[in-house]
C-alpha cells in the first residue's frame, strides 16, 4: 500500500507504513501554528517513526521548541525569495542514527572535483523528449524494473498520467524505440521552485551521461517556464547521482536521516539546491 496525500487545513500532508513517516509536504501560514500538534497526533495515532516537514524560515522556531531539528534547507525555496527548511523530529532512536558507512563514502563525494560540462552531449542512438500519456506503461515499466519500491507510486501507469494532468512534467531518453532513462520536474507554480526527481536509468545504460543530460534539459525547460529554485532530494547511497548535481552546480546542504523507503528499503537522502531563474543566473 502506498502512503496517503491528505490535506489538513490548507496544507497537504503524506503519511503511511510504507515510508513509516508523516511528511509536511505543503505547509500554508494560515494553519499555523496549529499544524504542529496536529501533525505529531496524527504520528502518533499510527505509531510512525518519524515526521518530515517543509518549513518556512519565519515558522522554524516554533517547530525546533516541539522537539524539530533541522536537517537541510534550500535558500529562496518560496517565490525566489524566502529559504526553506527541511526539519525531522524522530520518534524512534534507530531511526534518527545514520548509517556512518554511508556517510564516510558521501563525503569522499563531496571532496572530488568535478568539471561542469555547460553542454552536455548524449551519443547519437539516444534520443531525448517529453513523456506524454501514451508513455505511462511504459514508463511505469521502467520504474518497477529500476526501484523495488519508491515513495510515490510510479509504478502505476495511472498514477503517472493523473501527475502529468497535475504539476509533473516527465522527461525521458530512448536507445532506438527503447526507453532507457527517465526523470521529472515536480513544479510548484505558486511557490515558483520545482524538485527534480524520480531519475532512473536502465542498469547497461549507466555511464552514457543520460542522468547529467536529462538534468541539464530539464533546467533549461523550468526555467522558461518561471521557475526560480530547483532542488532534489538524492539517495546518499548513490554515488552517481550525486556526482551528477554536483558536476551540474547544485549545492548540497543536508541529508536526511533514513527518510525514504526506496529501492526496498529504509534511505537516507541529500538535499542540493542550486537557483535556476534568469534573474540568478544573469
Amino acid at each position: 500500500m502506498s502512503d496517503k496525500i491528505l490535506s489538513i487545513g490548507n496544507s497537504v500532508v503524506q503519511h503511511g507504513k510504507e515510508n513509516d513517516r508523516v511528511y509536511l509536504m505543503k505547509f500554508y501560514p494560515d494553519d499555523f501554528p496549529e499544524i504542529i500538534a496536529n501533525i505529531e497526533k496524527l504520528c502518533r495515532k499510527h505509531k510512525y517513526s518519524k515526521v518530515f516537514a517543509k518549513v518556512p524560515s519565519r515558522f522554524v522556531p516554533s517547530f525546533l521548541v516541539s522537539g524539530y531539528s533541522v536537517e537541510a534547507y534550500v535558500p529562496r525555496f518560496f517565490y525566489g525569495n524566502e529559504d526553506a527548511f527541511f526539519l525531522a523530529r524522530y520518534f524512534s532512536k534507530k531511526r534518527s542514527q545514520p548509517d556512518n558507512e554511508d556517510i564516510t563514502k558521501f563525503q569522499a563525494v563531496l571532496k572530488r572535483e568535478e568539471e561542469a560540462v555547460s553542454s552536455p552531449l548524449l551519443e547519437s542512438r539516444f534520443e531525448f523528449g517529453v513523456m506524454t500519456k501514451e508513455d505511462a506503461e511504459v514508463m511505469a515499466s521502467l520504474y518497477r524494473e529500476v526501484f523495488a519500491s519508491y515513495p510515490f507510486p510510479i509504478h502505476d501507469a495511472e498514477y503517472l498520467k493523473e501527475t502529468m494532468d497535475d504539476n509533473i512534467v516527465y522527461y525521458g531518453i530512448t536507445d532506438g524505440k527503447r526507453l532507457v532513462g527517465l526523470s521529472s520536474a515536480e513544479t510548484d507554480k505558486e511557490f515558483l521552485n520545482v524538485e527534480m526527481t524520480d531519475f532512473a536509468v536502465l542498469p547497461e545504460f549507466r555511464g552514457n551521461g543520460v542522468a547529467y543530460y536529462l538534468l541539464c534539459r530539464m533546467e533549461e525547460d523550468m526555467k522558461a517556464r518561471g521557475m526560480k529554485t530547483a532542488f532534489t532530494i538524492a539517495r546518499l547511497k548513490s554515488a552517481g547521482m550525486n556526482l551528477t548535481f554536483k558536476k551540474a552546480g547544485y549545492s548540497y546542504s543536508g541529508t536526511l536521516i533514513n527518510n525514504t523507503n526506496i529501492a526496498g528499503a529504509l534511505e537516507s537522502m541529500n538535499v542540493w539546491y542550486k537557483p535556476i531563474s534568469v534573474a540568478e543566473l544573469s
